[in-house]
Formats: C-alpha cells, sequence, structure tokens
C-alpha cells in the first residue's frame, strides 16, 4: 500500500513545487514505483517533470469533475518508476465544479482507491492556499511535508498549516499527520538563514529533517529544463540535497 504525501504550505514561493518534483524523482532513483499529482493549476510540477502542461488533454481536473478515469489521466515521465497526474489551468475551475457535491472533500481520496496499491510513494504537489484542492489533497494523505524558505516571517506561515493540518484531522482525515519540516533555499552566506533555521527548531515540536536543501543556480536551472535535478546536474548540491531528504524519508516509515 503507497504513502500518500501531501506537499504543503500556505504561502507561495517556499519550494513546494521544487520539493515534488525532485523529492519524487529522488525517491523514483531509489527503485520506488512513484506518482506524482499536480494539485496546482500553475502546473509547474507537471512542465518541471517535462510535460507539455498547455497540450495534455487528459488531466487532474477532468478526473476531479468525473470526466474522465484516474489511469487514463495518468503519464509515464520519461524517467525510470516516475508517473504524473498532470495539471494546468483548467484545475482552477474544479473549485466552481465541486462547490455543490456532497463528496467534494473527497473526491480526490475516492479516485486514489483504484490506485494507490500500484505506487510505493504518490506525492501531492498542493496550492498555496487553503483551497477546495488543498483539502481533497490533505484529506487523500497519511502524512504532510512542508517546506519553510529560510526567510523571517517562516515560522508565521506554518503555525497557521499546523492549524489547518489540525483541523482537517478532527473533521475529515484522523490519519493524517505532519511528517516533516523541511528548510529550502538555505544560504550559508548569510546570517539570517541560521536563525532562520534555529528560531523555528526552538519553536516547533514537530519533526524537522536533518536535510537542508541550499539555495543553488543548478536547481533553480533544472524546471526551465523540463528535468528533477539528480538528472539536470546530478552532482549538484541541490541533487545531493534531496538524495538525503529521499532517504530520510523511507527511513520515516
Amino acid at each position: 500500500m503507497g504513502r500518500i504525501i501531501a506537499i504543503a504550505n500556505q504561502k507561495g514561493g517556499v519550494g513546494k513545487s521544487t520539493t515534488a518534483i525532485n523529492l519524487s524523482a529522488c525517491l523514483a532513483e531509489k527503485k520506488n514505483k512513484v506518482l506524482v499529482i499536480d494539485m496546482d493549476p500553475q502546473g509547474n510540477t507537471t512542465s518541471g517533470l517535462g510535460i507539455d502542461k498547455n497540450r495534455i488533454e487528459e488531466t487532474v481536473y477532468k478526473v476531479l469533475i468525473g470526466e474522465c478515469a484516474i489511469k487514463e489521466a495518468i503519464v509515464r515521465t520519461m524517467f525510470d518508476e516516475l508517473d504524473i497526474l498532470p495539471a494546468n489551468v483548467h484545475l482552477s475551475g474544479a473549485e466552481i465544479e465541486l462547490i455543490d457535491s456532497e463528496e467534494r472533500n473527497y473526491v480526490l481520496k475516492n479516485c486514489l482507491k483504484d490506485i494507490k496499491k500500484e505506487y510505493d510513494y504518490i506525492i501531492i504537489d498542493c496550492p498555496p492556499s487553503l483551497s477546495i484542492l488543498t483539502v481533497n489533497a490533505l484529506t487523500s494523505a497519511n502524512s504532510v511535508i512542508v517546506p519553510i524558505q529560510c526567510e523571517f516571517y517562516a515560522l508565521e506561515g506554518i503555525m497557521q498549516l499546523i492549524e489547518t493540518i489540525k483541523l482537517i484531522h478532527d473533521r475529515l482525515n484522523p490519519e493524517l499527520r505532519l511528517e516533516g519540516v523541511v528548510f529550502t533555499m538555505y544560504d550559508s552566506r548569510t546570517n539570517l538563514s541560521a536563525q532562520v533555521v534555529e528560531n523555528v527548531k526552538a519553536n516547533l515540536k514537530e519533526n524537522v529533517y536533518k536535510t537542508i536543501i541550499p539555495r543553488n543556480v543548478r536547481l533553480a536551472e533544472a524546471p526551465s529544463h523540463g528535468l528533477p535535478i539528480n538528472y539536470y546536474d546530478s552532482r549538484s548540491s541541490g541533487a545531493e540535497g534531496y538524495r538525503n531528504l529521499a532517504k530520510e524519508v523511507m527511513e520515516g516509515e
């Protein structure tokens, strides 16, 4: 039975899609069968894995509104052991389409029943807001990984998310737990990054991963080439960081 992990933070620009892409690719590199679900209408995870989001017909949007089966929409990427359920801008319409449905919070969970046994890991990239898409992701997931950018307001954003996770746990998904927090965009040249890490660790009782993802030019370049970092530059510090994160995730089972 596959572990379903949501990558979530209600703040934008913290490295959610980067983490979804590269954690998935590094888990697949370890011979795990992995499915990435792009639940963000921006479709950055889709394009970051080499899929043209503007040309795909069957997407997670069509799955959610019942226009196609999930198996019809899953795309094999060019990377071994890694599949994706892609998204594009049409996904923003799901908010309206699902609003009157009694089961609107469980649509994704019900769709995943058919395929979750086929994967070791299912990684869900959430949008940067508490929308019906995020609620569907958290209702489907076993756990949540929270990327935090090393910036001044990092702690403020995560406290809001922890409250959201608690709410979803109490009302919709009693299995849900916070898997861990991962620091992203760490700049070793600044005191601020180190201070943020210490501040979050001191104030957070949750699991904080040992792995810290550095601010890395190659990591920033990789999505524009449609490649995860372990394929784009296997020896970069970004690739090393996400391989270490994948190892920690696997050890945390």
